[in-house]
């Protein structure tokens, strides 16, 4: 196995603290002997075929050289030693046998040991490592893990012989790195070898912690410019890797790196290539961890330095550095840890941004030209976003508004052409002019002043006339800020509501006012008809962003003014309902629904309530009846706003008619849906309530689990309880204010566990006042030991919140008994009912037996006559009626053919025959 490196004058202490950085395992034993047989014989083998094999490997004896290379003295074992060594040499020029590396780094460790003596073991220690190079090579596919750990510790070894002072063993080790990558396989191979796969060295390197080593090694080549670029060229292929990059941030590599920025190179590369690997230490290591080691003031100037300098440059490899240095200055832009702008780099970015909008004579880019290429196209990309993420810092307020950052942006606020603009096509003005957009949104609440001075709002609402317009132009939609706006002005106006929002969003008077003076309540309501119209035509993302954007502008501009909320009735009132109207499936999707129906809640809050036309409107065309289909869907994102605005309509006793004359799916009343989401939000603070929905805790019916939960912590009067704060943060407040105005009694459609809910949201205040007074009890009892008047007092409270408790539990039961009572009285005539009907068919089916026996049985059919006269001579009244006229039943000129006149009798006889048998049933029970 391998020992722990050289020992010499030169390179000791620097080896020494490499060495420390990981320390070698402890060596093991070999598992190959020596193999020469005139030294020691060898080991037989059992096997002819392997003994073949194996001879190329069985010529050199290991122990041999390794005691060789241990002595030292005359001339003449120097000479014996390099001649062995290049044996060596020559014997493995085709690459190591996994199972002789472990020997192999014996021999590379005494040979650098041999060399800090004599100059002469620096070519074959070269030589050696220039073999590390070259694919390892293995007789059997388990060789790759069987002889791993020997390998790992192989290449820390080769590692840590980068503290020699040698100039070309430090080279040579690189180089060797740099082949691990190379998957090219040698000319010729061990006889019954074969190489091992293309990523086993690489493997073999992340856990030997190769570049970790290396990354330490740059201290010792930090005045070798050729070294270094060696070193950095290694690290550069190594962090590819994640493991690789994660050891490098272990070793602080991202701060070592970017110090090696500005070295004097005139090729270039090593800025190149330090910048790349800091590229691969972002995106494959902790980026929290690298942003982190590159906050320091120190690391800033050198990243300022190296950009200024590739600014100024004319090659294309020096534009593309330089907008990769850019984003890695973004990237750090996003910590505020880190002194952009104390080291003065964020106003160099800032008036690189501007220059061009903004015609300034600053030293700082005096002599920088933009040639408009791709890369100056991406770099005005990268400046504009860099200065939204410096805008996210309130310290950088002063610095954007000094660098005229709103100007600037607002350049782009005009109508697009074409032909494009000078000096940029129309798909690269257009993206510039969304990116300048999204870019003000973020800037212009921070500088709101400098908004308004710069007449913003006039320009953005000039801008927006003009995305309405019947222009010719139409938006590319090519880039990110582009999406959904192809062939229209879709995108432009979405952004510039977006910025309108950002600025509005603060609640300013001066802006809103701004706003109102210009007639944005009407150009907005305008646009949010256009925009309705058009999502009718094609769905889109941007469309519902456009509509959700202007109902919350009109919200802020018309809240607490009844004067423009009387001016958004005219059109916006029938928007709204429009929009209370969408179909409930859409609430389920991802396409931006919901929050579209949130912000015309929020509308209707801000632009209706408190304006008595606005309400008159708004009711007359069933916006109750809308709002309370939805509030049946049960959304719970909805709920909360929609019972708010309820409760704020039922102030207008039109409201309260609506909603007592409400019907939805399957007659569901307006009563019946507050008393189930009561239900459920009770369900889903944790409430006690057993299966009928009584009430199982008396003293404190309306305690939640996280009530229950909560230990008594004394609070000052100022700040609210738990039980306070939880009437803003649950709905039954809103629920019970609602039932204030449509009554307790006589609601219809209400089951018995509706009315025993219905008794508890009833006494919901008396329940609440006792929760509250129980708080207050306990606070009092943890500081203090109440007198005997007070401890009365809170007694006497409590029983009469239990009592309360009671009384309504009482209510509970009582409801409950009497629907028991009902379905029972209900099932009993159900009962009576099916068995009437029961009896009914017996007898049909005895009378229908009756009518077929006598078409059967001529003496049951002459019985049945003989039953039948008895009948009518029974049912026939036995007073004669005195002076009574006799009527004949003759019928006068009545003649008739071969037959006798039928009697009266006779004929009723053929009547009765041809009945039915539930005609005939009928007869019987008469």
């Amino acid at each position: 196995m391998a020992t722990a490196g050289p020992r010499c004058r030169q390179g000791g202490a620097a080896m020494a603290s490499l060495a420390a950085a990981e320390p070698p395992a402890p060596r093991a034993a070999s598992r190959s002997p020596a193999l020469g047989p005139s030294r020691s014989g060898g080991e037989r083998r059992s096997n002819a075929a392997d003994a073949a094999q194996d001879t190329q490997s069985r010529s050199v004896d290991f122990d041999y050289i390794i005691a060789l290379l241990g002595d030292s003295g005359s001339k003449d074992l120097e000479k014996e030693q390099l001649k062995t060594l290049k044996k060596v040499i020559k014997h493995f020029e085709n690459g190591f046998p996994l199972k002789d590396v472990a020997q192999i780094t014996d021999i590379l460790n005494l040979c650098a040991e041999r060399m800090c003596e004599q100059e002469a073991f620096t070519e074959p220690l070269c030589e050696l490592i220039k073999l590390f190079g070259l694919p390892f090579q293995k007789r059997k596919s388990s060789d790759e893990a069987n002889y791993s750990v020997e390998v790992s510790q192989s290449i820390t070894h080769l590692a840590y012989l980068m503290s020699l002072e040698s100039s070309q063993v430090r080279i040579q080790i690189c180089k060797s790195v740099v082949n691990f990558f190379n998957t090219e396989l040698p000319g010729k191979l061990l006889s019954g070898y074969q190489p091992t796969s293309p990523n086993y060295k690489i493997r073999m390197a992340e856990i030997g912690g190769l570049a970790e080593i290396l990354v330490l090694s740059l201290k010792l080549v930090e005045n070798q410019l050729t070294e270094k670029l060696w070193v950095l060229k290694a690290l550069q292929h190594l962090s590819t890797s994640e493991e690789s990059c994660e050891q490098m941030v272990h070793v602080q590599g991202a701060s070592r790196l970017c110090l090696c920025l500005n070295g004097a190179d005139p090729s270039g590369q090593l800025l190149f290539r330090s910048s790349d690997i800091l590229w691969n230490l972002l995106e494959k290591a902790s980026k929290e961890e690298v942003v982190y080691q590159l906050r320091s003031l120190e690391c800033v100037h050198a990243l300022k330095e190296a950009f200024l300098e590739l600014v100024f440059g004319f090659r294309h490899c020096d534009h593309q550095l330089r907008n990769d240095l850019l984003v890695i200055a973004t990237l750090l832009a996003e910590s505020p840890a880190v002194p952009l702008i104390e080291s003065g780099f964020a106003k160099i970015l800032i008036v690189l941004a501007t220059c061009t909008e903004v015609k300034l004579h600053n030293p700082l880019v005096k002599g920088f030209k933009l040639t408009y290429s791709y890369e100056d196209f991406e770099m005005k990309k990268l400046l504009f976003n860099i200065i939204a993420v410096l805008s996210k810092d309130p310290s950088a307020a002063q610095l954007l508004n000094e660098s005229h950052v709103i100007p600037a942006l607002l350049y782009y606020v005009k109508q697009n052409q074409r032909s494009g603009f000078p000096n940029w096509s129309a798909a690269q003005y257009e993206e510039l002019q969304l990116h300048a957009l999204a870019v003000l949104a973020s800037v212009a609440p921070l500088l709101v002043d400098k908004y308004l001075s710069c007449h913003a709002n006039t320009l953005l609402l000039a801008f927006l006339e003009w995305c309405m317009s019947q222009d010719t132009f139409f938006g590319g939609g090519n880039s990110f800020h582009g999406k959904g706006g192809r062939g229209t002005k879709i995108a432009q106006m979405r952004y510039s509501l977006r910025v309108l929002r950002s600025v509005v969003a603060l609640y300013d008077d001066a802006v809103t006012n701004n706003l109102c003076d210009q007639g944005a309540i009407s150009q907005l309501l305008d646009i949010l008809k256009y925009a309705a119209d058009k999502y009718k035509e094609k769905e889109s993302i941007a469309l519902l962003d456009i509509q959700a954007d202007i109902l919350f502008i009109l919200s802020v501009l018309c809240e607490d003014d009844n004067d423009r909320k009387e001016l958004f009735s005219c059109e916006g009132i029938g928007m709204l309902v429009s929009y209370l109207k969408m179909d409930p499936r859409k609430l389920c999707s991802d396409t931006g629904h919901n929050c579209l129906i949130l912000s015309a809640l929020d509308c209707l809050w801000s632009c209706v309530i408190g304006c008595f036309l606005a309400e008159e409107s708004f009711i007359e065309k069933q916006g109750v009846f809308l709002l309370l289909d939805l509030l049946a869907i049960k959304d719970n994102n909805m709920c909360h706003i929609i019972l708010g605005i309820l409760v704020e309509f039922s102030d207008n006793p039109k409201t309260v008619l609506h909603m007592s004359i409400w019907k939805g799916k399957r007659g569901r009343t307006a009563a019946n849906v507050l008393i189930q989401l009561w239900r459920q939000e009770e369900q889903d603070l944790g409430v006690k309530r057993d299966q009928y929905g009584k009430i199982v805790d008396t003293k404190r019916p309306l305690i939640t689990s996280f009530q229950r939960q909560q230990k008594v912590i004394p609070l000052p009067a100022s700040c609210p309880s738990f039980s306070i704060n939880e009437v803003a943060e649950s709905i039954r407040a809103k629920i019970y204010l609602l039932f204030c105005k449509l009554g307790f009694q006589n609601l219809p459609g209400l089951s018995a566990k509706d009315v025993a809910t219905l008794a508890i949201i009833q006494h919901f205040i008396d329940f609440k006042i006792g929760e509250v007074w129980s708080e207050i009890s306990a606070e009092i009892k943890e500081e203090f030991r109440p007198v005997t008047s007070d401890e009365r007092t809170l007694k006497l409270i409590s029983e009469v919140s239990e009592y309360t408790g009671r009384m309504v539990l009482g209510l509970q039961i009582e409801a409950l008994e009497r629907q028991h009572h009902q379905e029972i009285q209900e099932e009993k005539e159900i009962y009576k009912e099916l068995q009437a009907t029961q009896i009914k068919k017996e007898m049909i089916n005895k009378s229908w037996k009756n009518f077929l026996a006598q078409t059967s049985n001529y003496e049951a059919l002459k019985k049945a006559k003989m039953h039948q006269k008895t009948l009518i001579e029974a049912s026939r009244s036995k007073a004669k009626i005195h002076d009574a006229p006799e009527n004949s039943t003759d019928i006068p000129k009545l003649h008739t053919t071969g037959c006798q006149k039928t009697s009266k009798a006779a004929a009723y006889s053929i009547h009765i025959n041809t009945r039915t048998p539930a005609q005939l049933l009928d007869i019987e029970f008469y």
